[in-house]
């Protein structure tokens, strides 16, 4: 297998590709709310916990921020009463989502090999 540029050795790992992808997914649950929101295409935050009934509202808030603030993650507030808050992916989102379909087709090959 050729050895692809940004997994070859540079001056320093936070420097490459790799690190700054890992940056902007690392954290147990980012990849998660990636997957669900891409899923739905626009969801309401309850919505989102409900489906990912294993996040706290904490952890879901926190996660929601941290996409947001890496630009993964739009998040559209209604002005009414009661507030309206939507998420949806951004175009860097989306265009991270051919990295999760790699992760789920490399996930069926090897699931039940163990």
């Amino acid at each position: 297998m050729k050895e692809k540029d940004c997994l070859k050795s540079v001056e320093s790992f936070d420097k490459t590709g790799f690190y700054y992808t890992m940056s902007q997914i690392s954290g147990k649950f980012k990849l998660t709310v990636l997957y669900a929101i891409y899923r739905h295409k626009v969801i309401r935050f309850n919505e989102l916990q409900r489906y990912l009934n294993m996040i706290s509202h904490k952890t879901l808030s926190n996660t929601l921020k941290e996409l947001e603030n890496d630009n993964l993650v739009n998040k559209n507030i209604y002005s009414q009463i009661p507030p309206k808050v939507e998420y949806s992916l951004s175009d860097k989102g989306t265009s991270f989502i051919p990295v999760l379909y790699a992760m789920c087709d490399w996930g069926e090959k090897f699931k039940s090999k163990d």
